[in-house]
């Protein structure tokens, strides 16, 4: 069934009636345009009305796919009102984990990374088929997690990770909305990059030589002079670098982008004189020639013995990038050392000491040097005043002076006193 606007009335009117309800065409006077809603009842016989929009094509199109899932329901088939009253979130999860979050779509450790939201999303929402998670029900995790204590970014990742998981259910037709899409996120403080001082770099370069994993020493070098990631560091394989002409060549860097990095003198001797394993690819290896999968209990040994806290390995690249910005290189080029694509996500790296700052504006003095002659006399007069305020309390003639007071029209009126006394 549908309705109709009448020419001269301008009154709506209903016409033709089919087996299952169809076209409502009704006038929005604040549109000032035709809006169309089609109505149907499920199986269940509980009607149901969507109101589509202002192009009756769309509607007509929606009413008919419609009417083929209802027809599919009756014949037993499986239907998309279905799915989602059968589907629970860690089904979803699971298939976004096994489809979409993998290498090589993605990177090692981003695929970790999501493995472990997924983990903690599932214990509240694991359960739940997909139309029972609402938005209401989200912004009550967030507020949960912060009552556990939990950071900001910390909630955001998780919140962004479910936007991600149903954004996938919608393209694998799994299910309608994103009940997460319109979840505001939380304000994040900016964040706190740390990069070591020269002497903690020193103590840690030396803590690393000590080291009994030889290879430990030359995979921090190699991030401190280059800023590569440890993942990047780990799958370096010889043909990538190219000594002759002094280059790293990372070919599927993150984001999918190959990234040149030109070698240094102390790198370049460093790799021309480091051990090849015989029959093997990776450059930095164990002895059976298997890549290093990572270096955790080397790397917190040797930053207990450097007596470094709080730093991470991926701090080292931090380091990389913050020397170079005080060494005076420009943020465009440590964005494309760094591989980023955005200089604006370079002014996180680019962090700067307030010593830094401050000698950055003492270059402005240089500017006012010829103005310095007429600064000496200035300081020169107010010596000069001072001086003869001091004298004149010594002699008695006028107070010290008070904030807010005239010294010099004090010391006058204190003057024409005394001579007026000695003249009487």
């Amino acid at each position: 069934m549908g309705e109709r606007i009448h020419p001269r009335s301008g009154k709506a009117y209903r016409w033709g009636k089919r087996e299952v309800q169809g076209l409502i065409e009704s006038y929005d006077p604040k549109l000032r345009k035709k809006v169309y809603t089609i109505e149907y009842y499920l199986p269940n016989l509980k009607k149901k009305r969507e109101k589509i929009g202002t192009c009756k094509r769309d509607a007509l199109d929606r009413l008919a796919e419609v009417r083929t899932e209802i027809r599919n329901i009756k014949q037993g088939r499986f239907s998309e009102f279905e799915i989602k009253k059968k589907l629970q979130f860690e089904e979803i999860s699971a298939k976004f984990l096994q489809e979409y979050s993998r290498p090589p779509r993605k990177e090692s450790s981003s695929c970790a990374r999501d493995k472990f939201l997924v983990k903690n999303l599932n214990k509240v929402f694991g359960n739940k088929f997909l139309h029972q998670i609402t938005r209401e029900s989200i912004e009550d995790y967030q507020n949960k997690r912060l009552d556990e204590g939990k950071s900001h970014s910390t909630i955001n990742r998780e919140v962004a990770c479910m936007k991600t998981i149903f954004n996938k259910a919608i393209d694998w037709k799994l299910t309608k909305e994103n009940p997460a899409s319109k979840i505001k996120m939380l304000r994040e403080p900016p964040p706190i990059v740390r990069y070591l001082a020269t002497n903690e770099i020193e103590k840690l370069l030396e803590a690393c030589q000590k080291s009994e994993a030889k290879h430990l020493y030359p995979i921090v070098f190699v991030a401190l002079n280059t800023g590569m990631r440890l993942g990047e560091i780990l799958g370096l394989k010889w043909r990538d670098i190219d000594l002759p002409n002094g280059y790293i060549h990372i070919e599927k860097a993150k984001g999918g982008k190959r990234r040149d990095i030109p070698l240094n003198y102390e790198l370049t001797k460093i790799l021309k004189f480091s051990i090849k394993i015989p029959d093997t690819e990776y450059v930095f290896c164990d002895e059976n020639g298997k890549p290093f999968s990572n270096i955790n209990r080397s790397w917190k040994t040797a930053k207990r013995r450097a007596r470094i806290t709080k730093f991470r390995f991926h701090d080292l690249r931090h380091t990389f990038a913050s020397y170079l910005v005080m060494r005076g290189v420009d943020l465009y080029t440590v964005s494309k050392l760094l591989g980023h694509s955005s200089v604006e996500v370079t002014q996180r790296y680019a962090h700067l000491s307030p010593k830094y700052k401050k000698m950055a504006v003492e270059v402005l003095s240089k500017v006012f040097a010829h103005h310095k002659q007429k600064i000496d006399t200035l300081e020169a007069l107010s010596e000069k005043r001072n001086a003869g305020v001091a004298q004149l309390v010594e002699q008695g003639f006028c107070k010290p002076q008070v904030v807010g007071s005239n010294p010099i029209a004090s010391s006058r009126e204190k003057y024409n006193q005394k001579l007026s006394t000695s003249t009487g």
